[in-house]
């Protein structure tokens, strides 16, 4: 695993140019942030590169990050984000099938104990609306802390007895929303440290692509399929991905 940052630069950039820096990040490697380890931006720093994220994914997160070499790109970019204008596709390998097709999640999330994001509800008032679709009654969430509305679509691309694997467009950018979301319908992400146990070597979770609004050039569309090892839950080839969640 690329570990530092010239390996980064030399084997996961997928796109570069004066503005942007669009990098395929490894798992297991934090981005900014950490509070023991040195995350990948104190290393660019230290390597003499000045780059920023305009967004962020977390640690145990593998896939695409989006990156500005000026403040000037740095505000358009994040302002994209702020605004919702990016669409941000991730892969996923869940335990259990049985999704359906496609659907979506709308549930929303706070903070709880000892700083954990947690579904603004009771797990019990979790309701499938119709087939696909969750979501709890606006009575039931709760009001004795702040909440944040989070919207998920997916898709289902592969299952066994086991496993799916989803392709999945958060609406929204609440942080932990995918692995929250899912665990809380009963669907962890395979491996995941917070909801998913035993973890097993690496979450399976992945930022596939990236469609923005490039400063100069107009809609940019980035991808980055996972490793073979992503897929390794399911115990056979990478599924066919067309279409969007």
């Amino acid at each position: 695993m690329a570990s530092t940052w010239q390996q980064v630069r030399d084997q996961h950039v997928l796109y570069e140019d004066d503005l942007v820096l669009v990098i395929d990040k490894p798992g297991g490697i934090g981005l900014v942030g950490e509070r023991h380890d040195t995350d990948l931006m104190q290393q660019a720093r230290d390597a003499g590169e000045f780059v920023m994220p305009a967004h962020r994914i977390d640690k145990v997160t593998s896939g695409l990050v989006l990156l500005a070499r000026d403040q000037q790109t740095h505000a358009m970019l994040t302002r994209q984000f702020a605004d919702r204008t990016v669409i941000k596709e991730y892969l996923a390998v869940v335990r259990e099938p049985g999704l359906g097709d496609h659907g979506r999640i709308d549930l929303p999330l706070s903070v709880g104990r000892k700083s954990r994001v947690r579904v603004a509800a009771n797990r019990d008032d979790i309701t499938e609306i119709e087939p696909g679709h969750w979501t709890v009654p606006a009575g039931r969430v709760f009001d004795h802390v702040r909440s944040y509305p989070a919207s998920t679509d997916f898709r289902t691309v592969a299952e066994t007895e086991d496993h799916a694997a989803l392709a999945l467009r958060p609406h929204t950018g609440r942080r932990h929303q995918l692995r929250v979301q899912l665990a809380w319908i009963g669907h962890p992400i395979e491996g995941d440290p917070l909801f998913c146990k035993p973890t097993g070597p690496r979450t399976h979770l992945h930022s596939w692509r990236l469609t923005f609004a490039h400063p100069t050039q107009g809609e940019l569309t980035v991808t980055a399929d996972p490793v073979e090892a992503f897929w390794q839950p399911l115990g056979g080839p990478v599924p066919e991905l067309t279409g969007n969640p």
